[in-house]
């Protein structure tokens, strides 16, 4: 079986609902746009809602989510570090281990830091996180997520 590639960071941004799978996983939209028709917050569903909930775990830093204060892999901590192996390999632990403990709809496959793209002025670093659902076993699901200081 050929595996299909989606890339994930516009794709994430938009609404889709596969008939790929048995289950449908449904979340708000983070954006709050509203629904045309209902008047309501949207929805996402399927692999966009699985997507936000990747991007988000990987943003989040411990102490952020109320009364889970364990749940978050604390990278923005490393935006000032200089990027060497070590401390990419250690990025690349903790958002695997994240992934793997709070995020149980994905198979995790690959987390690749792009080099081309890092920006070590700005302390910027692009990750590029591949998985694979569970429930549509023969889609490699990607996901971007631009790693950058705030202040």
């Amino acid at each position: 079986m050929a595996t299909e590639y989606n890339s994930g960071y516009t794709d994430a941004q938009s609404v889709n609902n596969n008939g790929e799978s048995s289950f449908t996983f449904k979340d708000i939209n983070l954006f709050f746009s509203p629904n045309p028709v209902t008047k309501d917050i949207s929805t996402v569903s399927d692999a966009q809602a699985i997507k936000r909930s990747v991007r988000n775990l990987v943003l989040l830093n411990p102490g952020e989510k109320p009364f889970h204060p364990e749940i978050g892999t604390g990278i923005r901590g490393a935006m000032f570090e200089n990027f060497t192996p070590i401390i990419l390999s250690n990025l690349r632990t903790k958002i695997k281990d994240t992934i793997d403990r709070y995020e149980p709809r994905v198979t995790l496959t690959s987390i690749n830091f792009g080099v081309e793209e890092q920006n070590l002025d700005n302390n910027t670093l692009a990750c590029t996180i591949s998985f694979i659902i569970k429930n549509t076993p023969n889609r490699l699901e990607e996901v971007e997520v631009l790693l950058k200081r705030i202040r």
